[in-house]
């Protein structure tokens, strides 16, 4: 009989879906061992715009994943995205006060180097450290324990706006959920479906979701850059709504089941069924390629926002192992090969790793970010107790850590 896991829920609220999920960490590694989806229309480019709306898509997808995992869920770890969010570097420096640099010389510097102002409309999500330099000494990692006089460190430093931070918790609280900590979704993504050795050489993320496309360049196993694009597979579903004359729900289907961006490996004689705006209208036949000379500018445009984005932060020699693409619309066909035409890097696609349990349910793009949201969790040690079992088993497991007590009593 196994001690009282400890249970962490992942909570990805995204423009098009929430997803919600959970993960029961073990000595033997993380276990996913339940999911909740729901479609989201309480938000907008990453950003929430209705409450109401919002909470209710939080509790059926958070229901879902309690019925399918057994459990109650009481605390979460939620991302957050959207155009607000910003990221730069900072760099701090002070002198060493004994011969051995401590903990305590560590959170100095960290403390100087976050000392920058901020304005008050923003919060400030993230403080990661990238390396410290001792005394000249660039690379470290950790530098506690070393001999030095001078300590320095430079860190990303990532914010949000107060209103739209305030508004997760508003609606996570309201859907009876507490919040153990916000993360930019970016860097949860990567931490469910980079590899170490390409945080090591340099690596580009692209999650493309459906209101933004949320870019972080990782080199040396720590984040480099991070920043957002205000477009996503939204767009591309409202361009073929009006290129189609069809409406919202049939154009997203109509992309996840035909959608392509490669317009000249499409034969033309593969024609796609469209319905008209409302039913009322009787369906037609429309050639494929007509869908995908609307996609393939688009996601060409993105690829090149993408790639500016990189050449604007001056990053492009730092991305040696090349772009993983991770989010929903990675999943359409000919992703990869446009990718590398425009940006003339190896692509690859990004999906969950490190997990157990239920992978062939959350082997995809689209639970990358619920996933690492998990992996980041379990990387605090943060125990959640407060959620309660529903397990024929529980009275048992209890009996058996009283025994463990009374045992250790005598």
């Amino acid at each position: 009989m196994r001690d009282q896991e400890e249970l962490i829920v992942g909570l990805d609220i995204g423009t098009t879906k929430i997803c919600a999920v959970v993960g029961e960490v073990t000595t033997e590694g993380i276990h996913i061992i339940g999911t909740g989806t729901h479609p989201s229309v309480g938000l907008r480019k990453g950003v929430i715009v209705n409450i109401e709306s919002t909470v209710d898509s939080i509790k059926k997808a958070v229901e879902d994943a309690e019925i399918m995992a057994g459990c109650e869920i009481s605390n979460v770890y939620a991302g957050i995205a959207g155009a607000h969010m910003q990221g730069f570097n900072s760099h701090g420096i002070i002198a060493v006060k004994g011969s051995e640099i401590t903990q305590s010389d560590v959170q100095r510097v960290i403390e100087a180097a976050r000392a920058v102002a901020i304005p008050m409309d923003r919060e400030v999500i993230h403080v990661l450290p990238q390396e410290f330099i001792v005394d000249d000494q660039p690379g470290i990692q950790n530098p506690v324990g070393m001999a030095g006089v001078r300590l320095e460190v430079k860190i990303h430093i990532v914010t949000g706006a107060v209103t739209a931070v305030q508004n997760i918790v508003r609606c996570a609280n309201r859907a009876n959920l507490e919040i153990n900590d916000i993360v930019l979704e970016s860097l949860a993504s990567g931490e469910s479906v980079l590899l170490p050795e390409e945080k090591e050489l340099g690596v580009a993320l692209v999650d493309i979701g459906g209101g933004t496309t949320d870019i972080a360049i990782f080199a040396g196993k720590n984040i480099k850059h991070t920043s957002v694009i205000p477009l996503g597979g939204t767009n591309l579903t409202n361009d073929l709504a009006y290129g189609l004359r069809t409406s919202l729900t049939d154009a997203e289907s109509i992309k996840t089941r035909h959608g392509s961006c490669l317009r000249n490996k499409i034969s033309p004689d593969d024609m796609v069924e469209i319905s008209g705006v409302g039913g009322g209208n009787r369906s037609r036949q429309v050639p494929r390629a007509v869908l995908c000379e609307i996609i393939e500018p688009r996601m060409e445009e993105l690829f090149a926002l993408v790639n500016r984005e990189v050449y604007r932060a001056g990053m492009e020699r730092l991305i040696v192992s090349g772009f993983v693409l991770t989010g929903g619309a990675s999943l359409l066909h000919g992703v990869e090969t446009l990718g590398e035409m425009v940006l003339d890097q190896p692509i690859r696609i990004g999906k969950p790793k490190g997990i157990k349990g239920l992978t062939d349910v959350v082997n995809n793009p689209m639970y990358a970010t619920g996933v690492g949201l998990i992996l980041h969790g379990a990387s605090k040690h943060r125990k959640t107790r407060k959620f309660r079992i529903k397990d024929k088993n529980v009275f048992s497991r209890i009996l058996q850590r009283m025994k463990g007590w009374f045992k250790e009593v005598i």
